[in-house]
C-alpha cells in the first residue's frame, strides 16, 4: 500500500492560477504612475493574508482614491481569472485521484465563497471531501492550522497525507502541520526559497504519479 492515503490541494496559484493575474494587474498598477512592484516583495503575501500591504508602495493621491481604485482593479483581475483555465495537467490529477484509491481535499488561506465559485465554474467542488478555508481557522497560511483541520476531518495521520502546494507560506504550513510536501510552483512563485526536503515537479505533466514519486517514506 502506497503510505499515502490522502490528496490535499492548495487552491490559489496551485489548480487556477489566481496568483498571476492578480500581480500583473498590480504591477501594472504601480507602472502607470511610475512606480515597480517588486515580486520578491509581492511574494511574502503569497498563499497567506495580510502579510503584505500593496497599497503602501503607491502615490498618496492613488491611496486617497483607494475604494475606486480598488473597485476597478477587482473587476479586471477577475475577469482575467474568469477567463483563465486551470492549470495545464492538473484536471487529469483530480479526476485520477480517487481512481488511485486516494482522497481529496482543499486547504486554503482563501475564504469559502471564493473557491466555491472558481471551482463551481470549473466543475470540480464535487472532487473534494472537504474544503478547509480560512472562515474556519483563526490564522491561515504560514500557520500550519488549515492542514491540521484538513487532515482532521479526514480522519487520517498527517503522515498519510500529501499536500500540493505552489507558496513557500503554504509549504511551509504543511510542513509544519507533519504532512508530506510538493510544491508545483507558478510564475510568481517559482523563485521563491523552497527547502531542498521538500518535492517539487514544475508542473502537472506528468501526472498524479509524478507528485506521489516525491514523497520520501
Amino acid at each position: 500500500m502506497h503510505p499515502i492515503q490522502a490528496v490535499i490541494f492548495d487552491f490559489d496559484g496551485t489548480i487556477l492560477d489566481t496568483e498571476t493575474h492578480e500581480f500583473r494587474r498590480w504591477q501594472a498598477l504601480y507602472r502607470d504612475h511610475n512606480r515597480e512592484l517588486p515580486l520578491q516583495e509581492w511574494q511574502r503575501g503569497i498563499g497567506t493574508w495580510d502579510a503584505f500591504d500593496p497599497w503602501a508602495g503607491l502615490p498618496d493621491h492613488v491611496q486617497q482614491n483607494r475604494q475606486a481604485v480598488h473597485a476597478q482593479l477587482l473587476e479586471t483581475i477577475h475577469a482575467d481569472i474568469q477567463a483563465a483555465d486551470l492549470r495545464p495537467g492538473v484536471r487529469a490529477v483530480l479526476d485520477a485521484i480517487r481512481p488511485a484509491g486516494l482522497r481529496l481535499a482543499l486547504a486554503t488561506s482563501s475564504d469559502r465563497a471564493w473557491v466555491t465559485r472558481w471551482l463551481e465554474q470549473h466543475d470540480l467542488l464535487g472532487h473534494f471531501e472537504t474544503l478547509a478555508t480560512r472562515d474556519d481557522v483563526t490564522r491561515v497560511k504560514p500557520d500550519p492550522e488549515l492542514y491540521t483541520l484538513a487532515v482532521h476531518r479526514l480522519g487520517l495521520k498527517p503522515h498519510q497525507c500529501l499536500a500540493v502546494e505552489d507558496s513557500l507560506n503554504g509549504a511551509t504550513a504543511a510542513a509544519a502541520a507533519g504532512l508530506h510536501v510538493v510544491v508545483v510552483p507558478n510564475e510568481v512563485t517559482r523563485t521563491q526559497a523552497f527547502l531542498p526536503e521538500w518535492g517539487r515537479v514544475d508542473g502537472y505533466e506528468g501526472g498524479l504519479e509524478s507528485l506521489l514519486a516525491t514523497v520520501r517514506n
